[in-house]
């Protein structure tokens, strides 16, 4: 068993490495910056709109859920654990220059989101049983030519089902655990029972049932801890500039906590941009299956709302959580990186306030990743199985909930890392390869809807002169 866990660290450690997945997902999001011309600074505004306050599409169709649950079922599976216990460790080993290189990771990570929504409801299918399905497991089929597409597709499909169990199972329920069990007293057992059944309710009802769901919880669990976050930072208001300075300053000069500067710089750079991406998924592809369920009148619109959700995870919880550790300066303290952001808000808020809004979070964040994932396993079930082999999914995702919540993981960890890092592959190459079809339609259509405000009819009109015009 031991010999196992050195090769999937060893393996985890290439995949997430500085010279495979870090540079490839960096630099495919920098490519799809420049082809879209910086679609993630030039109409964020507009996007926020159309995902936060306008939250059902005009005149929206072939969907399962509204652009709104969309956005919510992706937030759910990303705003996770990693914003908690991934930004302490980045921080804690690369020093608070890695913060700033999230935030990097996590702006032209905007692009790449913007891209695969965008090819998922470009490309999205039904399945047997009338249910949308959609993200790189088509569009890799359908869009690139020969059985080159077909095998990336399948391999998309393969490690995101196993990437569904590891990070998006086990090691979430085991969190809700371990935090119910430390802060309120709850047996394992108890949470593990309780956890199962809430996320079988659920998951077994499909997008629908988890779009309406995602849709009440989401916005109550960030709202809460950003909250918490902010309060913080403003009775530490006089810490903050000397925060902002600590990062920009580390971010160049490398001297993190290894001390060494150059090497220090390769730390603060490789943290910043592991955890960044580790924390939003952009380009890893699996937001887009999310994206491919909503009722959309055009792709643009939904790549448009899907991005927003890198900006929510990365600028705004990410960045939250990062400031409060810096501030407090808990980061510097000698403990193990899963317990510094509940020492930070300890901290940072009277009594044991801290300790109970960090347990919270990290259980409504795992809980709500849980379900995000399972719909993302489901959806690549089904295109390698068939619609019939859902349900089975479902029951055993489930099932494997409690196991996850009762045993030791160790091992299940590192094979996540794997899962999670592999799917990735496909999918940019699928994103790099595509690109300059993302653009042009993407061209056409700001060109004649800059402000987001069309309706169904107008989109048809301007969408058949595309067509004319071809």
């Amino acid at each position: 068993m031991q010999q196992l866990q050195d090769i999937l660290d060893s393996t985890a450690s290439f995949v997430w490495g500085p010279l495979f997945l870090i540079p490839l997902l960096l630099l495919t999001g920098l490519w799809l910056t420049v082809r879209l011309r910086g679609i993630q600074f030039r109409t964020l505004g507009s996007a926020m709109r159309l995902a936060l306050w306008e939250r059902h599409d005009h005149d929206a169709e072939g969907g399962d859920i509204s652009h709104f649950q969309a956005l919510t079922t992706a937030l759910a599976a990303t705003v996770g654990v990693g914003n908690i216990v991934g930004v302490a460790t980045a921080i804690s080993i690369g020093g608070p220059g890695a913060l700033f290189w999230m935030w990097v990771t996590g702006l032209v990570g905007m692009a790449s989101k913007y891209s695969e929504a965008f090819l998922a409801v470009r490309f999205r299918t039904v399945d047997d049983k009338g249910e949308v399905s959609g993200g790189p497991q088509y569009y890799l089929k359908k869009a690139l030519p020969g059985q080159w597409g077909v095998a990336l597709s399948i391999i998309f499909a393969v490690f995101a089902v196993l990437a569904s169990f590891g990070i998006g199972n086990m090691t979430q329920g085991n969190a809700v655990a371990a935090n119910m069990e430390d802060a309120f007293g709850v047996p394992t057992q108890i949470t593990a029972i309780v956890l199962a059944v809430f996320v079988g309710l659920v998951i077994l009802g499909g997008i629908k049932v988890i779009g309406r769901v995602t849709a009440a919880f989401v916005p109550i669990m960030i709202v809460l801890y950003v909250l918490g976050a902010l309060f913080i930072l403003a009775v530490n208001i006089t810490d903050v500039p000397g925060a902002f300075a600590l990062i920009f300053g580390q971010a160049f000069t490398g001297q993190a906590a290894t001390g060494g500067a150059i090497g220090g710089l390769m730390i603060a750079i490789q943290m910043g941009v592991a955890r960044g991406i580790f924390s939003n998924e952009s380009g890893m592809g699996s937001a887009a299956i999310a994206a491919a369920a909503a009722k959309t009148t055009h792709p643009v619109r939904q790549g448009l709302v899907s991005m927003t959700q890198t900006f929510i995870d990365t600028i705004i919880v990410v960045s939250c959580t990062g400031l409060v550790l810096v501030t407090t300066g808990v980061w510097e303290a000698d403990a193990n990186a899963a317990v510094l952001t509940s020492m930070a808000f300890s901290t940072g808020l009277p009594g044991n306030w801290g300790q109970y809004i960090v347990a919270l979070g990290v259980v409504m964040f795992a809980s709500s990743t849980i379900l995000g994932w399972s719909y993302y396993g489901d959806r690549c079930v089904e295109r390698l199985f068939g619609a019939r082999a859902t349900l089975a999914y479902r029951i055993v995702f489930t099932l494997v909930v409690y196991v996850g919540a009762t045993i030791p993981l160790g091992i299940v960890w590192s094979f996540a890392d794997v899962m999670n890092g592999l799917m990735a592959l496909p999918n940019l190459i699928g994103l790099l390869i595509l690109s300059g079809l993302i653009a042009r339609e993407t061209a056409h259509y700001l060109k004649n809807d800059p402000k987001l405000r069309a309706g169904r009819t107008e989109v048809d009109d301007f969408m058949a002169d595309q067509v004319r015009e071809a």
